[in-house]
């Protein structure tokens, strides 16, 4: 269902929300809208709004003059101002300062920017694509976040479930993770013993398949052959209710079959 709304969404040239919770692959659907879009040939810049200090943050967005403040000693193009022609995922668009993002609606609206310490408006020209893992509706209630933003960010949303709601999935990325970081980390790994998988689906997977691929990395080092129980993190060893899903095969075969599971 995600992978074919993600394919309705990159058709179109609106703005996209994508919420769910940390690990469930806000970025990579993000990244696949780009790609499927036709700005695909315009640049990708991702940006998490959480994570640029917040005396900085304005001029990392819209860019400064030289000389505008202490230390900007050359003029630097923004991460809007660098996405013209492309795309723009603004992550984690909940923790965006309040007066920032007064600044931009005031860009969705008029489609330029002027650089801090700047006075020449300049056009651009692009697609925003923003992500959360909190409920902005609840923080438009408590004065966290504009409301005239969300609507203007949330023309298009898409949720993506946590990996506990989709555990037939579980099987399906290990082997792929596993595929991807053994020839790196242990080439002697062969597969999953049947308890080991069984265990992975039963887990609750509370950081989301981001969990999910450090602990096939982590397991994948200290193994010898197939990953058994005993492999695996002592939080994940702990026994949780059984879950019936369909069982792959639980050995790699050969470097053949495990392309099959890329």
């Amino acid at each position: 269902k995600v992978f074919r709304q993600l394919s309705k969404l990159a058709a179109v040239d609106s703005s996209v929300m994508l919420m769910g919770g940390s690990g469930t692959g806000k970025e990579l659907a993000a990244r696949t809208i780009f790609q499927q879009s036709k700005r695909r040939t315009g640049p990708f810049i991702a940006v998490n709004c959480g994570a640029i200090p917040g005396n900085l943050i304005q001029s990392e967005l819209f860019g400064h003059e030289k000389g505008s403040f202490t230390g900007a000693c050359r003029r630097q193009i923004g991460h809007i101002e660098a996405a013209n022609g492309g795309t723009l995922f603004l992550d984690e668009i909940g923790d965006l300062p309040l007066e920032l993002q007064a600044n931009l609606l005031r860009f969705l609206q008029e489609r330029q920017i002027t650089r801090v310490g700047g006075t020449e408006p300049i056009p651009v020209d692009l697609r925003i694509i923003s992500a959360t893992n909190r409920d902005l509706r609840e923080d438009i209630k408590t004065g966290h976040f504009r409301k005239d933003l969300y609507f203007r960010l949330c023309v298009l949303d898409l949720e993506l479930p946590p990996l506990r709601e989709r555990r037939g999935d579980v099987e399906l990325l290990a082997y792929h993770f596993l595929c991807n970081l053994r020839d790196s980390l242990n080439p002697s790994v062969r597969g999953f013993s049947p308890a080991t998988l069984q265990q992975m689906r039963a887990y609750h997977w509370p950081g989301n398949v981001r969990e999910l691929k450090n602990v096939i990395e982590r397991s994948a080092i200290v193994c010898d052959s197939s990953l058994t129980l005993q492999d695996l993190p002592l939080d994940l060893q702990a026994p949780y209710s059984s879950y019936n899903a369909p069982s792959l095969n639980t050995d790699i075969q050969n470097s053949d079959d495990a392309k099959s599971f890329d």
